[in-house]
């Protein structure tokens, strides 16, 4: 029997061609130019990815023996679903594998802004002593509003309640009885913008969250609300932000996801550069332990369906062939 052959184009830790190659599997992991994946896609049925590699219509055509797409990880912006779907291929995604990362770089923000950590330190590594300028405040006492309820928004809920913080939020799939038992008081949109002190999305981005925060929502915010976006760019309208940070409505903001990335554009030297911000380069689930969980678990997801096993972690719907 020929063994199936499975292509890993992006760097991902060793651990997801181990396991592939311990179950019978012919796995090539290299980066390939676009030119030369278009050549050589033909000869696989398996294509594992992170985010580098794009998995466009003309790939998804060549790829005339391609069953699955696996993505290392939650988004799937870089794969044409539509056209996977035509062509019957499954795309998969690992998204429980990034959850404690992304949850604790959140709170991990909330927290450095609440004390100006980024810019305290800059300013004593150029040699001051700023104490009175870095003045910051508690968290405690304060209101969390946590867009999206899922994995992630639990977790970040479950360890900002140690700071004292009352965790309020919504979510249009979870019931609040649900919420309620990892303490989360869920509650319609309109009713968590007046309250909040800190917001921060865990969604996905589709038609319906793009620009959820925008100039109509920070005017029915506290002034000096606080905003966190860990999840995907654009649910946080960038340029009313930047005019929010300006005129003081919004009270800071902490972005580890943009709407171009890498930030080129000339408005993101302004947005970047206010000294109520802080950006990280989409890093969370950057960390050694998500990185080998999510390619430990697109592993078994591939070996589960190529051996025509019940699986997790579809994000398209296809013909399953008996």
């Amino acid at each position: 029997m020929v063994a199936i052959k499975i292509l890993i184009s992006d760097p991902l830790d060793p651990v997801c061609g181990e396991i592939l190659k311990k179950n019978g599997y012919q796995v090539d992991q290299v980066k390939l130019t676009k030119e030369e994946l278009l050549a050589t896609i033909n000869n696989y049925e398996g294509l594992i990815v992170r985010s580098e590699t794009k998995v466009t219509a003309e790939v998804l055509e060549a790829g005339s023996k391609l069953q699955i797409v696996g993505r290392a990880g939650t988004g799937t912006d870089n794969i044409d679903l539509d056209v996977a779907t035509k062509h019957n291929v499954l795309v998969m995604n690992t998204p429980g594998g990034n959850t404690l990362s992304a949850a604790e770089h959140t709170c991990i923000l909330i927290a450095s802004m609440a004390r100006q950590i980024p810019a305290a330190c800059a300013s004593m590594k150029n040699g001051a002593w700023d104490r009175k300028l870095f003045s910051g405040h508690e968290l405690y006492g304060k209101t969390l509003a946590i867009l999206g309820l899922g994995r992630i928004g639990k977790e970040v809920a479950l360890r900002m309640q140690s700071y004292g913080m009352k965790t309020i939020g919504f979510d249009p799939i979870i019931p609040g009885e649900v919420t309620k038992e990892f303490g989360v008081e869920s509650m319609p949109l309109e009713e968590i913008w007046p309250q909040a002190d800190y917001i921060t999305v865990h969604t996905p981005l589709i038609p319906q969250t793009k620009h959820m925060i925008n100039d109509e929502v920070f005017n029915k915010c506290k002034k000096g609300v606080r905003l966190v976006n860990v999840a995907r760019g654009g649910i946080i309208d960038e340029e009313s932000l930047l005019r929010n940070l300006k005129s003081g409505q919004c009270g800071g903001a902490g972005l580890d996801v943009f709407v171009q990335e890498p930030p080129k554009s000339e408005y993101y030297k302004e947005l970047l550069g206010h000294p109520n911000m802080i950006c990280t380069p989409h890093l969370g689930a950057s960390t050694a332990e998500a990185q080998r969980r999510v390619c430990e678990e697109i592993a078994e997801q591939f070996i589960q369906f190529f051996k025509g096993e019940e699986f997790v972690g579809a994000v398209n719907k296809i013909n399953i062939k008996a």
